[in-house]
Parts: structure tokens; sequence; C-alpha cells
């Protein structure tokens, strides 16, 4: 698969920030000293960590070379690594792993959550944000389109798994020895046209259908998700339109000691 794009998704740096601030404000933990960003990206969110416990040791770990090339960039002080998250193993109990629209491009969560929480220290936290939003237009739309021809044998299956539900989220998470918090909040973010939207995406949720098809039919391609979603998301009072963008917040904090 094509190696994502740090520039074009930094795009809507702002928008993809702002959760992983709200993530942060809801950790409790006060004495941190070892701190995990998986799936740090460009290192938009490994800068909040990096504020919030300036002496920690802070590593980010991600997939893509490119991304992690911006955030050593960006933050020479800290440590970043090419690594599955899946498989990472952390060399010292983690005060608080931290997981910002990351976790939802993996799957076997029912595995994968106790995994991560078993890597905490007693008192630490593991934090979640995930973007829960596949059954908006913006996500299904492009299945759709792609379900169709001439782009149904071109693309073939592509779709992501689906989130558990919230109240397996808890049960895993609980069964796992944590205090657990869970919200969802939908965000309204407010576009210049529905071109945007199809910017922001190739980005992200595009990928793998943009991956599925050789570069001179993807144009093609994203002008009739452009147009299926003009009619999604029809023009506000001001011109603009309203891009509802739910995400599903989680900080799972390890019984234990005191912290």
């Amino acid at each position: 698969m094509q190696d994502w794009d740090p520039q074009l998704y930094r795009q809507f740096e702002s928008e993809r920030t702002r959760p992983a601030h709200e993530l942060l404000a809801r950790i409790p933990v006060t004495d941190v000293r070892f701190v995990t960003d998986l799936g740090c990206g460009p290192g938009n969110s490994t800068e909040l960590l990096a504020h919030a416990w300036p002496d920690a040791r802070i590593i980010g770990l991600d997939s893509s070379e490119a991304m992690l090339t911006q955030a050593r960039e960006r933050l020479p002080h800290c440590t970043f690594l090419k690594r599955d998250i899946r498989r990472w193993r952390a060399a010292e109990p983690q005060q608080v792993i931290y997981a910002n629209a990351s976790l939802q491009w993996l799957d076997a969560h029912d595995s994968l959550l106790p995994q991560l929480a078993s890597q905490l220290e007693s008192g630490g936290a593991l934090a979640i944000q995930m973007p829960d939003n596949l059954q908006e237009p913006s996500h299904r739309l492009m299945r759709e389109i792609a379900a169709c021809d001439p782009w149904r044998q071109r693309i073939g299956d592509v779709e992501r798994e689906k989130p558990l539900s919230s109240e397996r989220y808890y049960d895993l998470l609980a069964q796992a020895g944590c205090e657990v918090d869970l919200w969802r909040t939908t965000y309204y973010h407010v576009m210049p046209d529905a071109q945007a939207i199809v910017l922001w995406l190739k980005a992200t949720g595009l990928r793998p259908f943009l991956n599925a098809l050789e570069p001179d039919e993807r144009p093609y391609f994203l002008e009739q998700y452009h147009q299926a979603l003009r009619l999604a998301y029809p023009p506000r009072a001001d011109g603009r339109i309203l891009l509802a963008f739910p995400r599903l917040f989680i900080v799972a904090v390890k019984k234990g000691t005191s912290r």
C-alpha cells in the first residue's frame, strides 16, 4: 500500500488535533515517566504529550516512515520508531499509553485492548480515541460507489472492520482490571464545500479505495464520490456545509496503588 502523505494529513491538523486535546485532558495520571503514543502520525498528538509531561520519556510508534520523518523533525527530543502496534511490547510498564485515531485501522480489538492494558503500571492509563463514523454519509458513500460498476471488480472488499460496541469495550477493559471512562462526541466541522471533505478523507478513509485503483482511475472515482457528497451535505444558510464526525473516547485506568 502507498505510504501515508503527511502534508495532506496536516491540511486539517487543527481539526484532527482537537480530539487529541480532549482525550489528554481526561487522563487522571500525575506521576508520568513513560509514555507511548500509538500511531503518532506526524507528531501532532505526541507534541501534546511532550508539553503535558516534559520530563517523561515519550516514544511515538507508527507504521509509516513518511509520518515518522515529519515527527522526528518536529520533536527531535522524542523517540520515534517504526512498529506494528499489534506486536509492540513496552520495555517498561507505562504510565500512559495513548492512541489517538489509530486503533480503528486494526482488527481483533477483543485481544488487542487487554494486551495494551496489560502493559500499564498500576494507576496508569490507556487513552483511546477512535472515529466512529463508518455509517456517516462521508464513509457510507465511498463504500456504495465502490460496490458499483466499474469499481466493484477493481476495488474489491476494502471495508474496515466495524468497532466494537461501547458496552463491549467497557467489559473488555473492566475485565482487564481497569476503571473505565468512555464517552462519544460528535464534532460538526464547518467546511467550505464538499470538495473539502474529499481532501480530508484522501489522507485517511479513502486511502484503501484509492490504493486499489490505478493512478489514472482515481480522479474518476473521486469525482463520482464528490458528486454524491454534494447531495448528502447540502449548503447551510451561509453557503458552507457541516461534516458530522462522531468519535468514541475511552480512558481506562489500571487498578492498583494510588496514583
